[in-house]
């Protein structure tokens, strides 16, 4: 199912909270809009969150193969498993379930072309990451962190899992780098540039600041990314860039 798939990427971060799913949906989002085949599966298995920020309420067609057709929002494809468990119902698996699931999403999707499939990673360095670096041909990881130096010290060790794993790290992005107030002021509420700084004396491409705006929320509870809702705001801007950065990465 993935053999038409040219480039698959892994957005992830040791830490939960930092903002992986936002940074997925809008990412993805400026690649649909910049003309790109896009595809996201979401391997939050425990907290699926793509289903809301992409307004998919509709179950999930699933053939008599078992195998299953990805929902459809805004331009781009969405495999999740919130379209396959009532909402509110808790994911109690162990680690062989886990594992078992993930391989169905990789294998059992009919995601037919795509230029592009971002992977949401849930946090951590456990089952669902190895069974994903294992079971399919990464092209590389974007880490997502917040400048707290607790958030980075996680993603430190998720940064490491890659590099265990012979995964390129294609850059770091520092989400939640600042809150921008109506009157348009930023206020550094979680420290200053510390993921731009790890990135640069670590050596690795440091893709982008991501501000909070209250557009960037709103739009994610709404089930439009924020790159579509607002396309003028900072946020949209930001995302360009990143995603400019990106693409001038993969073309060498």
């Amino acid at each position: 199912m993935l053999s038409k798939v040219k480039r698959i990427i892994a957005i992830a971060s040791g830490k939960g909270g930092v903002g992986k799913s936002t940074v997925t949906a809008n990412l993805a989002m400026t690649a649909a809009l910049a003309g790109k085949e896009v595809g996201i599966l979401d391997a939050d298995l425990y907290g699926p969150s793509m289903g809301i920020m992409f307004g998919i309420k509709e179950e999930a067609v699933i053939y008599e193969d078992n195998t299953m057709l990805p929902a459809f929002s805004h331009g781009v494809k969405v495999a999740t498993l919130a379209q396959l468990f009532p909402a509110g119902k808790a994911n109690a698996w162990r680690g062989p379930r886990v594992a078992a699931l993930v391989k169905n999403l990789l294998d059992f999707v009919h995601w037919e072309s795509l230029d592009l499939l971002f992977i949401d990673m849930p946090p951590g360095t456990g089952d669902i990451q190895l069974s994903i670096i294992q079971g399919c041909n990464l092209s590389g990881a974007i880490m997502v962190s917040t400048p707290q130096a607790v958030a980075l010290a996680d993603c430190i060790k998720g940064i490491d899992l890659f590099k265990e794993t012979n995964i390129p790290i294609f850059g770091l992005i520092e989400n939640m780098s600042g809150f921008i107030c109506d009157c348009g002021k930023e206020h550094l509420i979680f420290g200053k540039s510390g993921a731009r700084d790890f990135a640069e004396k670590s050596g690795i491409p440091f893709l982008g600041q991501v501000s909070i705006e209250s557009s960037l929320m709103e739009g994610s509870d709404q089930g439009l990314p924020a790159v579509l809702a607002n396309p003028n705001s900072a946020t949209a801007e930001t995302f360009n860039q990143i995603y400019y950065k990106l693409s001038t990465h993969l073309s060498r």
